[in-house]
């Protein structure tokens, strides 16, 4: 081959070998930049995860809201992960649950008679009562179902003393069974009541009706509710100020609230409703399915309305209990509540605060679809020794908020929002980042989770700050307790 046809031969493979250079460049920088441009996302991704510190079932509904009426390649989308986001976080439960037997009204627990006793056989005879009562007085309903009808409550207006308070009962828990139509049953106005071992179930057809079983106002003080079964009202406890006095100082012990259906209306939905009295301890209640039909948040129980001085101790809260896959936003237990209209507070909404020194302690929350604890405006708040079981976790919220967050087991995430402040010591919960994967390692320390068996597969390490009362078992807490809600979920599934 002569010399001048090798270089005109070697001249024209110069651009195809630049060409083929140029590509392999490009291609290189295209794969590297396709590495560092994932890696910013990802990172972009973890970096808004952490700074939204939203958990994954706070997502889906959120995510599902905004894509509504979007084209369906969208909504389909978005539902694909709203349901993935479902499935990394909420419990998958397969089993049904027995009312726990710890706490919640039983009829072993009906305590004997004594003081003064006027027997009760029809609803006529116990309206027909009440301006009649003495200190010291027992109405015994005697054993029936009776039937509240019409638009008029029962009112309780008449006062018994400390010492020798008036009784409504029945001698055992089942015997006596009020079925109610109306707006709100039983309302009490007058102080040292006590009401014990009744059985109240709501009729209405129209959930807007069957506000409350019992309504307390005004200067209803020292009142003690105990033993009974409440079921199918929007509030089965109403409590709250009226004409410029406050019923303070009450006790809701060891009573069963649940409802048997889906709630169908925007009427606010919470077992326990308290707003602007203080001094009520809330204790060894079960509180399950508040459950709405329908967009806006419901709760097991809060106090609110610049009340101080509430604990809210040993109860079983179950979010979703037998009422499963409804959507809806459900709350556990809360200090504030979603907080309170100014005129109807205790200070006329001066202070901004929805409560003061309350605590909330030694509860069992589960199954929540939202937070199981909410703090909301609440000042020197205590919340410790809880076990949260599939829930988003705690939420201190707004710069009123200030709490102690202490010993609690916790299968989400803890949290401050909006200015929120607390003081955290010795709790275990999960990490945020870690939920989105699935990961719960709270939930590996018990027995069988979704069937809320909590007897320890894993013991947690033990504490250094001991806890000077029983826990939610009953059981005496050691100098060195576990965190959460017991030390021995197993005295829980004995009766006592």
């Amino acid at each position: 081959m002569s010399e001048t046809r090798q270089r005109r031969e070697h001249a024209d493979e110069q651009p195809a070998r630049r060409k083929r250079s140029f590509l392999f460049r490009l291609i290189r920088a295209l794969f590297f930049l396709t590495i560092v441009v994932g890696a910013c996302a990802a990172g972009g991704v973890v970096w808004f995860l952490n700074d939204a510190q939203r958990t994954p079932r706070e997502w889906a509904p959120y995510l599902e809201r905004r894509a509504e009426n979007h084209r369906s390649i969208i909504v389909d989308a978005t539902d694909f992960v709203a349901t993935y986001l479902e499935r990394m976080d909420r419990l998958d439960r397969t089993a049904a649950i027995d009312a726990p037997v710890l706490v919640g009204a039983r009829p072993e627990r009906s305590s004997p008679l004594s003081g003064r006793v006027r027997t009760i056989a029809s609803i006529q005879m116990l309206r027909d009562a009440m301006p009649l009562v003495q200190p010291g007085d027992v109405l015994l309903m005697q054993p029936g179902v009776y039937k509240m009808e019409g638009e008029r409550p029962i009112i309780f207006s008449q006062s018994g003393t400390p010492n020798l308070p008036i009784v409504f009962r029945a001698a055992r828990l089942g015997d006596v069974t009020i079925e109610s139509t109306v707006i709100e049953g039983l309302k009490v106005s007058g102080a040292n009541w006590r009401f014990e071992n009744l059985v109240m179930r709501g009729g209405c057809g129209d959930h807007r009706y069957c506000e409350h079983a019992f309504h307390v106002v005004g200067g209803a003080q020292g009142l003690v509710f105990r033993n009974n079964r409440l079921e199918d009202f929007n509030a089965h406890f109403k409590i709250n100020g009226e004409k410029g006095q406050f019923p303070d100082g009450g006790v809701i012990e060891y009573n069963t609230l649940i409802d048997t259906k889906p709630r169908v209306t925007r009427n606010p939905i919470t077992p326990i409703d308290l707003v602007a009295a203080s001094n009520w301890r809330i204790s060894d209640n079960f509180i399950a399915d508040f459950v709405r039909e329908g967009p806006g948040a419901t709760y097991g129980a809060f106090v609110k309305g610049t009340g101080e001085r509430n604990v809210i101790e040993r109860n079983v809260v179950m979010c979703e209990w037998k009422l499963t896959n409804v959507p809806g936003q459900r709350v556990g237990l809360s200090l504030g509540g979603g907080g309170t209209d100014p005129p109807l507070t205790r200070d006329e909404g001066r202070s901004g605060i929805e409560q003061t020194n309350s605590i909330l302690r030694d509860n069992l929350i589960a199954f929540c679809s939202d937070v199981g604890i909410y703090v909301n405006k609440s000042r020197g708040s205590i919340v410790e020794h809880n076990t949260l079981i599939d829930t988003a976790g705690i939420d201190v919220r707004f710069k009123e908020s200030t709490a102690e967050v202490k010993a609690n087991l916790v299968d989400g995430f803890i949290r401050t929002r909006d200015g929120g402040t607390m003081k955290t010591d010795n709790n275990l919960s999960a990490d945020l980042l870690g939920l989105f994967y699935g990961q719960h390692p709270q939930r590996l320390l018990y027995e069988d989770t979704g069937k809320l068996d909590l007897r320890w597969r894993t013991k947690p390490a033990a504490l250094t700050t001991a806890a000077a009362r029983k826990d939610l078992c009953g059981a005496p807490r050691p100098a060195q307790p576990l965190p959460g809600a017991f030390e021995d979920f197993a005295p829980c599934q004995t009766r006592r």
